[in-house]
């Protein structure tokens, strides 16, 4: 094992180190950690013993602490072999604060949990025009990123998407290494397209407990990942759509890339889906398995480089040529909040394109504001319903705050039964809201702005009518409200309008600078489309992913940076195959310095000359 000591930074990390467990109870209860040593110094041929050495190294290692090898062998449930040397495993505090002393260990820190940064927009960045491909796009000059191989770190992959189809194409390339991990899974299959998938849970169960044998697949049942996966690599497929909107031909950035999954991401626990120790060892099989580019719309709270499980993975992932994109986080408007802040990241932020889906609400006053929506549902003919404000329709004992946001629970099925509900944007999920609406008797639901939210408004298929209107409209609604005798009001069906103005503008949940861990360093660097973007989704979940929607889609529209990612990863899958010999850092430079400076942000712009 290659000895790896800094003097200063190491007194740093274990000044963070004991601070941190001081505060917590001293009770020897364990936790999980992961234990960083740097890189290995493999040489050219390396062999299965190779790896079993680094494991065992790894047992005596820290064997030294806990009194026996075999104690090492419990505790440690990742050894991390191939690129990124280290482990992760379970001990208690006084033990991490030992090993922090030792001089080969460069970070120790705790397996803490991260955030998942949850059609049209190609012909939006100049890839195609009304549907079609010019001589000059950069899709035919790059054979649509023929044989690249994209790496996707999410929630897994639907195989069974036409996104991910492998008609038309040849053998898998050569340099491929990787595996179809569906040995439990046996309905799971690969392809010529999706030619590789892994799952990692080990960090994840350290910290829930035990799983069972569901948890031991990469199909994606949550949906996040065959969307983000099929926007950076997915293959044509015609006639896509969400309930009939945006109807269109759905593809990846790189069409004809190859693509392989890396399940990292879970059900929820403490807000948390994704764990570091098993984002680290995505990152060690994905560059052993010969990836081209790296995909990551998942994030946390910024933290120092040497601490932060995607900035150490996508470190080594760089140094073998491999470029790495990832989400700057749905944290705006607030300042200060983007993630994933590491220079040798490409991070992106979430901006709007020139598509949207219209639902407007007329109001008995013939005011008309202008909202949308992609419900499936609509009101009969043009017959207005009575409407009211949540806070006039609140349970007994609902705090009003809470009502007004429309929280399971809070609102009185009498006053809301055969109208039209108001509810207020803001913490629970918007498509949740639709959902107390329609169990609570309501005809319609319209999604009031609140002030921090402004004028994004971001379209989802609820399950009755709906429409999301801006901030200021929804001031005026909710006067009309409070001042009608009779307020009443109707709500129609959404359709899809192309080219609006202006767009591209930021969507306001995208997290902004400045960088807290580097202020020297710009994050995020560039912005793409991120609201309302269609792609592929499981069919294990419904469009809302709440329990209550038994409907089922094969394409989704999903907001976030989360989409905004691998809109990126999708254009470096091209430069990939137009130049091969590239490095990371020349194509982060290529993208960055030829976006487009809109509104003091630089924006995705992919040139055709």
């Amino acid at each position: 094992m290659k000895a790896c000591s800094n003097k200063h930074a190491s007194t740093l990390y274990l000044l963070s180190l004991v601070l941190t467990l001081c505060l917590r109870p001293t009770f020897a209860s364990k936790k999980s950690f992961v234990v960083y040593l740097g890189s290995h110094s493999h040489g050219r041929e390396v062999t299965s013993s190779d790896y079993d050495r680094v494991t065992e190294s790894h047992y005596q290692f820290l064997g030294s602490f806990l009194g026996s090898c075999d104690k090492a062998k419990d505790a440690i449930f990742y050894s991390y072999t191939r690129q990124i040397n280290g482990f992760a495993a379970t001990f208690d505090d006084e033990t991490a604060v030992e090993i922090s002393k030792h001089p080969n260990v460069l970070s120790i820190f705790l397996n803490q949990g991260r955030k998942l940064h949850t059609t049209r927009s190609w012909d939006f960045l100049g890839l195609e025009r009304n549907g079609g491909i010019r001589a000059s796009s950069l899709w035919k000059k790059a054979r649509f990123g023929e044989d690249t191989i994209i790496a996707n770190l999410d929630t897994g992959v639907w195989p069974d998407s036409e996104s991910f189809s492998d008609e038309d194409l040849g053998p898998v390339p050569s340099k491929w290494k990787g595996i179809c991990q569906n040995d439990v899974d046996v309905t799971f299959h690969c392809n010529r397209k999706l030619i590789g998938a892994r799952y990692f849970n080990k960090g994840y169960a350290a910290v829930v407990g035990p799983l069972n044998s569901s948890f031991d697949s990469p199909r994606d049942t949550e949906g996040h990942g065959s969307h983000t996966l099929s926007t950076a690599g997915g293959n044509f497929v015609s006639g896509a759509s969400v309930f009939g909107l945006g109807n269109g031909t759905a593809k990846g950035g790189s069409p004809r890339a190859r693509v392989a999954a890396y399940k990292v991401c879970w059900p929820p626990t403490g807000g948390n889906e994704c764990f570091d120790a098993d984002i680290l060892a995505a990152f060690d099989n994905a560059i052993h398995d010969g990836v081209d580019v790296i995909s990551v719309s998942l994030g946390g709270d910024p933290a120092p480089f040497h601490n932060d499980s995607v900035a150490i993975g996508s470190f080594h992932a760089v140094k073998h040529g491999i470029v790495v994109v990832c989400s700057a986080g749905n944290s705006g408007p607030a300042p200060a909040t983007v993630s994933n802040v590491a220079p040798w990241q490409i991070t992106v932020g979430a901006s709007t394109m020139d598509r949207q889906f219209p639902s407007y609400v007329i109001l008995g006053n013939k005011m008309r504001f202008k909202g949308e929506s992609l419900s499936a549902k609509s009101l009969p003919g043009k017959k207005s319903f009575p409407i009211i404000s949540a806070v006039h329709a609140k349970a007994a004992n609902a705090p009003t705050d809470q009502a007004l946001l429309c929280k399971a629970g809070t609102l009185d099925p009498e006053m809301v039964k055969g109208k039209i509900l108001v509810c207020l944007r803001g913490d629970n999920a918007r498509v949740d809201k639709g959902e107390q609406a329609a169990l609570a008797g309501a005809v319609g639901m319209v999604l009031a702005n609140n002030e921090a939210s402004g004028n994004e408004i971001l379209a989802d298929p609820h399950v009755l009518p709906a429409s999301q209107i801006n901030y200021t409209d929804g001031l005026a609604l909710f006067s009309y409200i409070n001042s009608a005798r009779n307020p009443v009001a109707y709500i129609t069906k959404a359709t899809t309008q192309l080219d609006t103005k202006p767009a591209p503008f930021m969507a306001a949940f995208s997290s902004k600078g400045p960088n807290t861990i580097a202020p020297e360093i710009l994050k995020p660097d560039i912005t793409a489309p991120g609201v309302s973007i269609i792609a592929a989704y499981t069919e294990a979940q419904g469009p809302t992913n709440q329990e209550f929607d038994t409907r089922r889609v094969l394409f989704n529209s999903v907001s976030g940076t989360s989409m905004s990612c691998p809109h990126v990863a999708g254009v470096v899958g091209l430069l990939k195959t137009l130049h091969p010999t590239w490095s990371p850092a020349a194509i982060k430079s290529a993208i960055i310095t030829t976006g487009k400076f809109i509104n003091w942000f630089v924006f995705l712009f992919v040139c055709t000359k």
